[in-house]
This record gives C-alpha cells, sequence and structure tokens, in this order.
C-alpha cells in the first residue's frame, strides 16, 4: 500500500474509533439494534400510543383500579399488544408485568398506565385522541409525556429487540403500575409478594439519569365558613385549581359592594403580572374576576403561572375582612405571595446543592361544609428533618392565627421523604447511551421536584423520556411529546436494554 493511501487508511480508522473510546458502554449490535427500530417500526409505535391514550385511566374516587371499567379496557388493549408483539402478560390488578425472555436475572422498566385529570374546553382536540394535526411536530394528549407514550416505546425496544434475535443474558420486564398518580399503596403491597428485577429504570421523568427526587407534601388547612354581610367591599367568593399535582391555571373572586375606583386600582395592579390575563364583569355591585394563568407540574412550578397567587395577589389593594374568603386571601398574601419557594412563609424556606430549592404553591381550592380548604404543595429536598419542616409550618400558622385573629381548622401536613440513589450500578451505561444519541458529552446525574416510583425498586433510577432543558409538560393543559423526541426515546431504550440485559 503506497505511504499516502496508508495514512489516509489510519486517519480514516481513527476517525471511525473515536466515538467507540469515547463512548465505549455503546456496543455496535446496540446501535444497529436502535436504528433498527426506528426505521422498522416508526408508524406501528405512534398507532400503539393512538390506541392506549383512548382510555380516560383517570382515577376516580371511591373506585379501585382493578374495578374501573375504563382501567380495565385500557389493560385488555395493553394485553393485545403484548401478546401480538410475542411477549407474556401478566395482570396482577394494579400492576402488569409484560416480559421478553425467561432468564432468572431481569432488567425492570417501570412505568405508569393511569393519567391525571385534564379539562376538554383546554385542548385544541380531544386529549384522549393523538392530535398530530394541531401543533405539526407535536403529539399532543393526555399522557403522551406521563406515561403512556413511553408504554409504547418500551414496546417496540422489546420486539426490535426480539426480532434481531439478540442474545441476552437477563429477562426484560415492563411494568405498568396503575395508580401511580393517586395512591402507592397496592404498589408497595405488590411489591412484599414478588421478587422484583434486580436492575430498573423508569421511564416517568427526565434525562440523562435521575438519581434524587425531592418528597412530596401538602400543608392543608380550612378558613371557616362565617355569617357576615356588610356595606363595606368584602370578598365573598374565591376559587381556584384542579388538582393537587397541577399549578393551576384558572382561578375566580368575586368581591361585594365593589366599585369603580376599587376596580381601577386592582387593573392598575395586574399590569406588573406577567403571564396572567383577567376578566372583569359586573352584577349591580359584585365585581366577578376570573383569572388565567398557565399550568403545570407543581414539581416544576417555574414552568406555570399560578392563578391562586396571582389573583389573590391582585386583591392585595385591600386588607380584606375575615370571613372564609377574605381569610384565605389575606393568608395567601401574608405567606406565599408571588414567589415559588416559600421564602415568606415563616423559616421554611431552605435548599440543597444538589436538589435545590423546596417548592412551596397552592394548588388546589376546596369549598367544604366547613368553608374552603386550602392545600399548598410542597417538593422537599435533602437538608432539614420532617420534625423541624413540621416545626416551622405550625409556627407559620399559629403566629399568623394570633395576629389575625382566625381560627383555622383541619389543618395538617402530609410530608414524605426525599429520594436519594446512591449505588445504582446502571448509572454509567444510561449516560453512555445519553451521551451516544445527543452529542452531550458532558451528563451527569441530576436531581427533580417530582417523585417517581423508583424510590419503591431495587437500583433504580430514572431515565427519560423528557430532555433537560426543555419544558416537562406532563400534569399540564397542553401536554405533549414532540415527534423527534418519541423517535429518540424509542432508539435510546432500545439501546439500553441491550446494554443492559446482554
Amino acid at each position: 500500500m503506497p505511504k499516502s493511501n496508508y495514512l489516509m487508511y489510519l486517519l480514516v480508522s481513527c476517525a471511525v474509533l473515536l466515538p467507540m473510546q469515547t463512548f465505549a458502554g455503546v456496543s455496535d449490535v446496540a446501535t444497529k439494534a436502535a436504528q433498527y427500530a426506528k426505521s422498522t417500526y416508526q408508524s406501528e409505535m405512534l398507532e400503539s400510543l393512538r390506541q392506549l391514550m383512548t382510555f380516560n385511566t383517570v382515577a376516580v374516587e371511591g373506585l379501585n383500579s382493578p374495578d374501573n371499567p375504563e382501567h380495565q379496557k385500557f389493560k385488555a388493549e395493553l394485553a393485545k399488544q403484548a401478546k401480538s408483539l410475542g411477549f407474556d402478560y401478566t395482570d396482577y390488578g394494579y400492576v402488569v408485568v409484560i416480559g421478553l425472555g425467561d432468564n432468572k436475572e431481569r432488567v425492570g422498566m417501570i412505568t405508569h398506565g393511569d393519567i391525571q385529570p385534564f379539562n376538554p374546553s383546554k385542548w385544541a382536540q380531544s386529549p384522549l385522541m393523538l392530535d398530530q394535526t394541531s401543533e405539526p411536530g407535536k403529539l399532543i394528549g393526555r399522557g403522551t409525556e406521563d406515561d403512556k407514550g413511553p408504554i409504547s416505546n418500551a414496546l417496540y425496544a422489546m420486539k426490535s429487540i426480539k426480532d434481531l434475535k439478540i442474545k441476552l443474558n437477563k429477562r426484560i420486564e415492563l411494568y405498568v403500575y396503575m395508580a401511580e398518580e393517586s395512591d402507592w399503596e397496592p404498589l408497595r403491597q405488590h411489591i412484599k409478594l414478588h421478587s422484583l428485577p434486580q436492575v430498573n429504570i423508569t421511564l416517568d421523568s427526565e434525562y440523562p439519569v435521575v438519581t434524587a427526587e425531592k418528597g412530596y407534601g401538602t400543608i392543608s388547612m380550612t378558613f371557616p365558613k362565617i355569617n357576615y354581610t356588610s356595606s363595606q367591599s368584602y370578598i365573598s367568593e374565591f376559587t381556584g385549581g384542579f388538582f393537587g399535582s397541577q399549578i393551576p391555571e384558572d382561578a375566580h373572586a368575586s368581591i361585594e359592594n365593589a366599585n369603580e375606583e376599587l376596580l381601577s386600582k386592582i387593573k392598575q395592579r395586574a399590569k406588573s403580572h406577567q403571564g396572567m390575563s383577567y376578566r372583569y364583569q359586573w352584577q349591580d355591585e359584585r365585581l366577578s374576576i376570573s383569572a388565567l394563568g398557565k399550568s403545570a407540574h407543581s414539581s416544576k412550578p417555574e414552568y406555570g403561572v399560578n392563578a391562586i397567587t396571582h389573583l389573590a395577589d391582585l386583591l392585595a389593594v385591600n386588607h380584606w375582612p375575615n370571613n372564609a374568603s377574605g381569610a384565605l386571601v389575606n393568608f395567601l398574601n401574608d405567606n406565599l405571595g408571588l414567589g415559588l419557594y416559600g421564602k415568606k412563609f415563616g423559616d421554611i424556606a431552605y435548599s440543597d446543592d444538589f436538589m435545590g430549592p423546596m417548592s412551596v404553591q397552592p394548588t388546589v381550592l376546596k369549598a367544604t361544609a366547613k368553608g374552603i380548604q386550602l392545600n399548598i404543595n410542597i417538593r422537599r429536598p435533602s437538608g432539614k428533618t420532617t420534625k423541624q419542616l413540621e416545626g416551622e409550618i405550625n409556627a407559620t400558622l399559629v403566629t399568623w392565627q394570633q395576629k389575625n385573629q382566625v381560627k383555622l381548622e383541619d389543618v395538617s401536613n402530609e410530608i414524605n421523604e426525599p429520594f436519594v440513589q446512591t449505588n445504582a450500578p446502571q448509572i454509567e451505561t444510561l449516560l453512555d447511551v445519553f451521551s451516544f444519541y445527543t452529542n452531550i458529552v458532558d451528563a451527569k446525574p441530576i436531581s427533580i421536584g417530582g417523585g417517581t416510583n423508583s424510590r419503591l425498586f431495587p437500583n433504580a433510577v430514572s431515565f427519560g423520556p423528557s430532555m433537560p432543558g426543555t419544558q416537562y409538560t406532563g400534569h399540564s393543559e397542553h401536554e405533549f411529546i414532540t415527534m423527534e423526541q418519541f423517535e429518540l426515546n424509542l432508539k435510546m431504550y432500545t439501546a439500553v436494554l441491550i446494554e443492559l440485559a446482554k
């Protein structure tokens, strides 16, 4: 071989080898299988998601998932898909397991088939239909990102591996839990009675790898109903919110004995509210105000605009009489304001270097026989004990009640522990695959504000489906995943399963 040709050969060889040296954890068999998955099963995967989305798998109060007709129909469709692809399928009631292979060692993928509630009027098409036309390039609908999209990804990653007859040393199991959004206790009971895969990835969060999750919590209290009338202005109604893990985008207030001077002050204050719109309506001397913000997952309040806190701030032109609605508005302005992290709530605010600050956001106002129940969602990092947090919360409530001569009722704190995974053996493999397919070479594990079932499974960490730096749309009234991301997830899940199971 001529010397010049030999040098060119060396240069080309080095260029080819460099990616394999940089991402040593991604094998040739994994990359070829991932490409095969994308080129072969794009339309089938879309159809899988389209069918799974048609079932309204929201939890129904008082009805267990195994008895819920919509959940039953969803699982029947899931069984049909799994069996047609050649997988074994076992229905344990709340938990479905779909498997490939019969090895004793196992790799688990953890997903869920239930979804959060939705307001159909806020969607361009039905949120139970796969909308590909309203915004080209996006797959819009409830469950596309959280978590029916990842189920379809997982099914066709497994199918591609099966097609290619790739020899695996571990069985692959896809877990689909039917009450992730509402009740984790049935999953805990299932885990007590069944052995689990030794290594697990949860497809319900973000990339590149999630090794820490904040603890979910709720501060709840009721502002008591009292008979109140006055010739002065007072708030007779204040409502807002949809469900506990959503930043609310709707709120409403009614003010009795209002006048144009009061409305002028309110409108002036509204000018400083970015991302909010207000609608004002008169009926005699009653002024009604409807507020529209932007919904988001409550673990990511920075992506939303909270209609409850903004409407309360709009009404901060007065300190209101202490009937239920007035006391509630005063409380929100005194202790929460427009901040996201509880800095006005006594001494509660704190932050962890890796997990970030605790978020403190009102999410639901609920009318009860006793008055108005306020539910405040918190997402707590490591750094404080539950006992300390409870003490700080209660101290703030006691001080506020004494100062304002208001007696709150049914005060309760539910504060769950944060989760930190320290020893999962698959982390480097996941980072290698993520870096290979995204060209983000310095990828590191991250923390999230949400909570996934990772904390219940051995050696579990989250791996997608949302890219870092992009808005997570699950729990919002505009949930979607891009087609590009949907395909990328299929490739990464296919490659990861091969690397973990071969």
